[in-house]
């Protein structure tokens, strides 16, 4: 990213040192323990019953294998992560200057220099759940990557409390305007950005088509009087030629007639 887009007034006032770690929620760590046992359970069940008890059906058999070791595997992948997300969810790492968040089981780092940090929506299914069976308002916070197609979103339910969401936010946001990435010109736009650059131009063009029509609107008005003008000039010569021709008329009978009376005389 180029230097320009840094601030280094704003740099020098964040932290040089340290991690600020952001576990995950606990009641989500506990449900997702307890929902994970369970399904181990019933996946054992699954296999051991597609073992002993299935001889008969070969596709039955092969199901419930099927089913119950894929249960099992995913249960304990959950289970595992359960220990992970309870260390950190989302960290702020100022000694190797990167924002770094669990996605499963990966642990993914933005480099500061890339990174974004905005207010995030719920997206359908969120909005209902918030609106129909949450007290509390769910606040988001998207971690992009500016440079990649991704970005990630965290909300205040998934962290341990409030607080560690507001100060994760706090900190997100003095990165993203200190190292200044969201102002790349290099950096990827998503459908709602190229959509408000598409209806930027197009409203642009429609504004001018508006002032084009009205202009050329105005030019046939001004022809169109113009040439009425011209039309009831001709109309008024053309009157005042023939009322000229009828009084030089007259003119002529009346002195053709007083001759005639001359001349009776």
């Amino acid at each position: 990213m180029p230097n320009e887009l840094e601030n280094k007034e704003l740099i020098e006032k964040l932290p040089k040192e340290g991690v600020h770690c952001y576990p995950a929620n606990p009641s989500k760590i506990s449900r997702n323990r307890v929902v994970s046992a369970i399904f181990f359970i019933v996946g054992l069940f699954l296999l051991f019953y597609g073992l002993l008890k299935v001889s008969d059906n070969f596709i039955v058999k092969i199901a419930l294998l099927v089913v119950g070791g894929l249960s099992c595997i995913i249960s304990v992948l959950v289970f595992a992560q359960s220990f992970l997300i309870a260390k950190f969810r989302v960290a702020v790492d100022y000694n190797e200057k990167s924002v770094v968040l669990r996605y499963r089981y990966s642990k993914i780092s933005i480099p500061f220099e890339n990174f974004d940090g905005r207010d995030g929506t719920p997206d359908q299914a969120e909005a209902i759940i918030d609106k129909n069976f949450k007290k509390d308002t769910t606040l988001y916070l998207v971690l992009d990557d500016v440079f990649e197609d991704a970005c990630y979103q965290t909300s205040s339910s998934d962290l341990e409390s409030l607080d560690d969401f507001k100060q994760l936010r706090e900190d997100c946001f003095a990165i993203a305007e200190a190292y200044g990435a969201r102002n790349s010109k290099d950096k990827v736009k998503f459908y709602y950005e190229k959509d408000l650059e598409k209806n930027d131009t197009g409203s642009t063009d429609l504004d001018a088509l508006i002032e084009e029509t009205k202009a050329e609107k105005k030019a046939d008005e001004a022809a169109e009087a113009a040439k009425r003008a011209e039309e009831q000039a001709a109309r008024e010569a053309a009157e005042a030629a023939e009322k000229a021709a009828e009084e030089a008329s007259e003119e002529a009978d009346a002195s053709e007639s007083d001759k005639e009376d001359s001349d009776k005389e």
